[in-house]
């Protein structure tokens, strides 16, 4: 990506966060003056959108620092680590938020419902507003950008959830409606932060990423010109952006053989995105790791 198209993004993010920031400040404050847990539990996950915010801006950011001599792939597995805690945390709040919920079913709490219902509208119009800013353009090939958006989309979802919470209360004063919206969004809190532990687990442990198939990976590199087989074939990720690949490619003797890495270097490039390759020519098997993928001789 181009420092240009950089710097757009993370002016696009910075916006994001504070518009963010604003929907938190205000369904906090909102719960408290409305006696609203599903306001609250909102800001729960409007503090998950701003933490997704947060991470994709900081990605972006150390993705351009160079590596240093302790730390060869540069800072990208903070992302992970950030991942992580903040999966845990999410996870502890949203449990609290399910009891709290279950208390009040059983013994209703007075909710503001107008107040509540200005407030949580304000929510939604800013949930939007944010993922305006962040789609602009039609700029979203970056995957940081288009996860971001989809968090907020997601938070958006959950507004509508409350705002119909506050209609029924507002209309009717049946107080359950706020705990039962409440249990929802808890549950879309627990998905999000099923998410980053699943993610932050596979990255930890060098896994596969979600998003490529190594047989398809392998596949691609066997019907590359002058390629008989691949094997000791190993995919995994720095971070959610950062993928890295190595393998061992048996080729036919007297092939080109820089030809061949290149179209296979290329591959890898395009179709799935992986930049930092190691990849191990050789004429004959050499007897490690497994064999992968094979080219059909006729």
């Amino acid at each position: 990506m181009k420092a240009h198209e950089i710097r757009v993004i993370e002016q696009r993010f910075a916006l994001a966060m504070i518009l963010t920031v604003s929907i938190l400040v205000a369904e906090l404050a909102g719960s408290w003056w409305t006696g609203s847990l599903a306001l609250l539990s909102d800001a729960a996950h409007v503090f998950l959108d701003l933490f997704a915010l947060g991470l994709s801006w900081f990605a972006i950011r150390i993705s351009a620092l160079p590596a240093s001599e302790r730390y060869s792939y540069g800072f990208h597995r903070f992302e992970v680590v950030a991942a992580l805690a903040n999966g845990l945390t999410l996870g502890f709040v949203a449990l609290v938020v399910l009891i709290e919920a279950y208390r009040r079913l059983l013994e209703p709490e007075p909710v503001k419902g107008l107040d509540l219902l200005l407030i949580a509208s304000f929510g939604l119009i800013v949930n939007l507003i944010v993922a305006f800013v962040l789609s602009r353009d039609g700029h979203v090939e970056d995957l940081n950008l288009r996860s971001a958006i989809l968090h907020v989309l997601g938070d958006a979802a959950a507004s509508l959830g409350v705002i119909a919470a506050a209609l029924v209360i507002w209309r009717t004063g049946w107080y359950p409606a706020d705990s039962i919206i409440s249990v929802f969004i808890s549950a879309l809190i627990f998905a999000g932060s099923y998410r980053l532990l699943k993610d932050s687990f596979r990255l930890i442990m060098e896994g596969v990423p979600e998003c490529i198939r190594s047989d398809e990976v392998a596949n691609q590199i066997s019907t590359a010109p002058g390629v008989i087989q691949v094997h000791d074939l190993h995919i995994w990720g720095v971070c959610s952006s950062n993928i890295v690949l190595s393998a061992h490619v048996v080729v036919f003797p007297g092939s080109d053989h820089q030809r061949t890495l290149n179209e296979i270097r290329e591959r890898l490039r395009s179709i799935f995105g992986i930049e930092h390759t190691t990849i191990q020519l050789e004429n004959e098997y050499c007897g490690q790791g497994t064999v992968v993928a094979r080219k059909q001789l006729n």
